[in-house]
């Protein structure tokens, strides 16, 4: 989407702006539908997806066009430098961004609610835990730092395609289960999840220089998965909550 409207003129301030809105908007949607209606929170997320990428697809008559600002395209470049540091200013502002997240969820109210609404989301509201509220702030925050990672992504791929987010959303769910969060909730770290992700990386990186086929690459992350969702299930707490 933001590539088509920066392709259609529009400013590319003014549309990050609409993006983060839009994303805003639908994650505390998501959150409140799988909340109140009480369904499995990643079903829901898949399922409202999967309805905005086909309503992005109507819009664009089934081929979203557009590039990024070249300024974006430096920012995620792997040749690029930040300062006199030989990496792209991705790595700098991954490194804030991780200390800050890392802070709101250790150090803050809200972090702790957090942790305790998924722990035990029946005894919240016994410690004046608002569910609902809680899980709609989380969810509108999600949902627009996965918009800024899509404006990224079209940086780092130069132009928009219908899927070009497609091959990513399988690896995140890897990551954070490889990070050592449980998909029930309660139990998981942002440092775990970039740890997940950097075995990821380096995992996709090693099968690929083998020659492995990116389908190959895709197997193994599944074959990762259902291990330690496995050893996960084993647990009483995970057990008793599934």
């Amino acid at each position: 989407m933001a590539a088509q409207l920066y392709g259609d003129g529009w400013n590319f301030f003014l549309v990050c702006g609409l993006v983060g809105v839009l994303a805003i908007t639908i994650g505390g949607l998501n959150g409140l539908i799988s909340r109140s209606l009480d369904i499995q929170p990643l079903i829901v997320t898949l399922g409202i997806g999967m309805v905005v990428q086909g309503l992005v697809l109507l819009w664009t008559a089934g081929f979203p066009s557009g590039s990024a600002p070249q300024a974006v395209s430096s920012f995620v470049s792997i040749g690029g430098s930040a300062g006199p540091l030989p990496v792209p200013w991705l790595v700098p502002s991954l490194v804030v961004l991780t200390a800050f997240v890392v802070l709101v969820l250790e150090r803050t109210p809200y972090g702790r609610r957090l942790y305790a609404l998924g722990s035990n989301p029946g005894a919240a509201p016994l410690a004046l835990i608002d569910p609902v509220r809680m899980w709609v702030i989380t969810y509108a925050a999600s949902a627009f730092f996965a918009a800024v990672a899509g404006v990224l992504l079209l940086g780092f791929t130069g132009s928009a395609y219908g899927d070009v987010g497609q091959p990513y959303l399988f690896q995140t769910i890897a990551a954070v289960v490889v990070g050592g969060a449980a998909l029930v909730g309660g139990r998981g770290s942002y440092l775990g999840t970039i740890a997940g992700v950097l075995v990821l990386t380096e995992i996709n990186t090693l099968l690929i220089g083998l020659g492995f086929q990116p389908s190959a690459v895709q197997a193994a992350l599944g074959f990762i998965i259902v291990a330690l969702v496995s050893l996960y299930g084993r647990e009483r707490h995970v057990s008793a909550t599934i």
